[in-house]
């Protein structure tokens, strides 16, 4: 019998041994009650080396031993996250990427606004423009319009143009001149 373990069983051991990316990075010895080896594997070295530049270990360490052990994963990945933001942009952080997409949310939604105002002012043109034709066929026509608007808010897109869902309808495209060609599907 040899004392020496096999290859598997070696490699575990290693990486069981192995110092967090904490430690590492602090270059201390991880003892078993490491209290940043749970959260922060010696895999992933940038995690700490970010949070510790932007909040620092002894914060780090104060701030998990406060916070209930449940919550100290969620608590760790907020820390990197806002860490990694402060590294990239040392001013806002994440507040400046939320305030991105903030102003983006904004654009689209007057975007949006913008194109149903256009679609229902289109649509009252539309009726006004076919006054011999029949009420019943009026109030489909705009029934149509109406389901291709739904069906292309249902689909998540709303733009490019393209059919109402696989039924026929009448669709409107603005011209540079501010006029409306109709185009059957």
């Amino acid at each position: 019998m040899s004392s020496m373990s096999s290859p598997s069983s070696s490699t575990t051991s290693s990486l069981s041994n192995s110092p967090c990316a904490a430690c590492k990075f602090l270059r201390r010895k991880c003892m078993p009650g490491c209290t940043f080896a749970p959260y922060f594997p010696p895999d992933e070295p940038q995690k700490f080396a970010n949070v510790h530049k932007i909040f620092g270990a002894s914060n780090v360490s104060k701030l998990l031993n406060e916070v209930l052990p449940h919550q100290r994963e969620d608590t760790v990945s907020s820390l990197a996250y806002e860490a990694e933001a402060r590294v990239k942009d040392p001013v806002y952080g994440c507040v400046g990427a939320i305030s991105v997409l903030q102003r983006q949310v904004l654009r689209l939604q007057k975007e949006l606004d913008k194109a149903n105002s256009e679609l229902i002012r289109y649509a009252s043109n539309a009726t006004s423009l076919l006054p011999a034709l029949p009420l019943a066929m009026v109030a489909s026509s705009q029934h149509q319009i109406m389901d291709t608007q739904f069906d292309r808010q249902a689909r998540g897109g709303g733009g490019g143009g393209g059919g109402g869902g696989g039924r026929g309808g009448l669709h409107y495209y603005p011209t540079s001149g501010g006029d409306v060609d109709d185009v059957e599907d």
